[in-house]
């Protein structure tokens, strides 16, 4: 189940839910003030690996083939 990040618009807390697969929409509402007012926010992710793969430059450059100067 993917955990998402919310704001209230009308208090400006942000709070994450985990959110279940389900056939309806979900009534959502703010955990500090009960607005339903609320805004899913746009959140990073992380893909990671097990192993250091030979190679590897660190950085953006997964592969350790990326060029280093522009």
């Amino acid at each position: 189940m993917p955990i998402y990040s919310y704001v209230c618009k009308d208090c400006g807390h942000k709070f994450d839910l985990l959110v279940g697969i389900i056939s309806e929409k979900p009534k959502f509402k703010c955990e500090k003030c009960s607005s339903k007012n609320i805004e899913r926010l746009f959140g990073s992710f992380n893909v990671g690996s097990s192993g250091n793969k030979t190679g590897f430059s660190g950085g953006s450059c997964p592969t350790g083939t990326c060029p280093t100067s522009f």
